[in-house]
């Protein structure tokens, strides 16, 4: 990296081509699911962050005339402004399209929305409700299209939160990340990235609240190729016993709140405080996706304490989703081999 570093000041960045980062695929790849990405192209897309990261000024203007457009079904803080501030700072334009008050595809067909996106826009940006509805997107349009949350996965924060806890620890094949609570779309993602990385990875929800068994399978079969250890269990405390990061998510995500009360009294066992971080290693990280509901499944002793990186993991969603940007869209730095089981 450093012997790198002294040649980017030295040459164009559009001369650039990384030998870290891989070559131009011949076809358009879409982020749906963290599934789309292979675990070397994980540490690759991790690398270019680093250098978004560290010298932002010499990515201005790569992505100048380049245009992005975020339908979202569900309100968003980080996931737009990151998105957006992301776009402006690579020197492209965003438009948001507000579909909270009707679906996506309410009023036109998924087909032909897509074959419309594709003659004008660069990049689709979706936060849906149906992971349908971002599979089918993918399908049809000919220019990327990333998955910025659904019921199924949210794969942008799960690269940003791998990608906070390798600035703390360097080696994710060497640490044990736990998460407790909801065995949601957050749960989802954080497992194939753990397994993509080759770590440790200990989940545990109420049995009725589990992982979707086929990402599961899916994230066995990548911890068969990356020698990840994964452990699906129903004891947060056991899946807390000696981690170096303990990661928790609301206890009703969007679409459940009427479920609410009936959860709270349900994932009580799961809260993260300060009696279950004893369990885990004296440097354990506390993580949350946030919004976090303070007092139910965190509390504030542990989401204000000099351990917990959640506003670490909230800044890097802007440097990780700028790399993704860079990655699908070029902008003279290299990207990675067409990949995309959308295609």
């Amino acid at each position: 990296m450093e012997c790198y570093e002294t040649q980017m000041r030295t040459e164009p960045m559009a001369l650039m081509n990384p030998p870290h980062l891989l070559p131009e695929p011949a076809a358009p790849r879409d982020l749906v699911s963290i599934h789309d990405l292979a675990p070397a192209e994980i540490l690759s897309l991790f690398n270019l962050t680093t250098m978004l990261k560290q010298r932002p000024a010499d990515f201005r203007g790569v992505l100048a005339g380049k245009q992005m457009v975020m339908f979202f079904e569900k309100p968003s803080l980080r996931t737009r402004l990151t998105f957006e501030a992301g776009m402006d700072s690579l020197g492209g334009s965003t438009f948001f399209v507000d579909q909270t008050a009707s679906r996506l595809n309410a009023r036109e067909s998924l087909y032909d929305i897509a074959h419309n996106l594709e003659r004008w826009i660069d990049i689709i940006v979706l936060r849906t409700f149906s992971h349908t509805v971002v599979e089918e997107m993918a399908t049809y349009a000919g220019v990327p299209v990333i998955n910025a949350l659904s019921e199924l996965e949210h794969p942008c924060q799960a690269l940003a939160d791998f990608f906070t806890l390798h600035e703390h620890f360097s080696d994710l094949s060497k640490i044990h990340f736990a998460y407790v609570g909801d065995g949601n779309n957050m749960a989802h993602s954080l497992l194939l990235a753990g397994a993509s990385v080759g770590a440790k990875v200990s989940i545990a929800t109420p049995e009725a609240y589990g992982l979707n068994p086929v990402i599961v399978t899916m994230a066995k079969a990548i911890a068969d190729e990356t020698r990840a250890s994964l452990r699906i269990l129903t004891d947060p405390r056991k899946a807390v016993a000696g981690a170096d990061a303990v990661y928790t998510d609301a206890w009703a995500s969007m679409g459940h709140e009427q479920e609410a009360a009936e959860r709270a009294a349900i994932f009580a066992p799961y809260q993260v405080n300060a009696a279950l971080m004893q369990l885990a290693k004296p440097h354990a990280l506390f993580m949350h996706c946030l919004p976090a509901h303070r007092g139910c499944e965190v509390t504030d002793q542990v989401i204000d304490s000099v351990n917990s990186v959640v506003f670490d993991q909230a800044e890097n969603r802007l440097h990780i989703q700028k790399a993704i940007l860079v990655w699908l869209l070029g902008g003279g730095v290299g990207r990675f081999p067409s990949r995309s089981a959308h295609a």
